[in-house]
């Protein structure tokens, strides 16, 4: 009886170095984890609309009011936001920004930029792999357009 579970606990043993797929003694000695050559994206923000209302003095405009959340190590896919004015406040945080043709910058929590119509943001992302960063942005547009749209 006790041969039987020796062997019952030894066939086990060998279907669950089976099923991951190799055993120690069979592992090639330069194979690298799965994690180590991961190529996992950053995580991207998020947007959450607040206010979204033609301008009654501005004919064709609309005023729009986002949060922009950027979980840590987050980063934006380079995008325009057509030909929206587009204002943008740190809430908390740092984010660094850049636009086609300028050079990077770096906004900590208090401070703000302005994008012109047309601009490319070629780079927005947390400074943080470990906290948060938070915007609060403002576009005037075009009513009708997106205000965002990536490349």
């Amino acid at each position: 009886m006790f041969g039987t579970r020796v062997s019952g606990v030894v066939l086990a043993v060998g279907m669950a170095a089976g099923a991951v797929g190799w055993t120690t003694a069979q592992r090639p000695a330069d194979r690298v984890p799965v994690a180590a050559v991961s190529r996992e994206e950053p995580p991207q923000e998020t947007v959450t609309v607040l206010v979204e209302q033609a301008l009654p003095n501005v004919p064709g405009k609309t005023f729009t009011s986002a949060i922009v959340d950027f979980p840590p190590g987050s980063r934006a896919v380079p995008h325009r936001h057509g030909e929206a004015f587009v204002y943008a406040y740190v809430l908390n945080g740092a984010v660094r920004s850049q636009l086609e043709g300028q050079p990077v910058q770096t906004y900590s929590a208090g401070q703000n930029w302005v994008e012109p119509p047309g601009a490319h943001h070629v780079l927005t992302e947390n400074t943080s792999a470990t906290e948060p960063a938070k915007l609060l942005v403002v576009f005037i547009s075009n009513t009708g357009d997106q205000i965002r749209i990536p490349d």
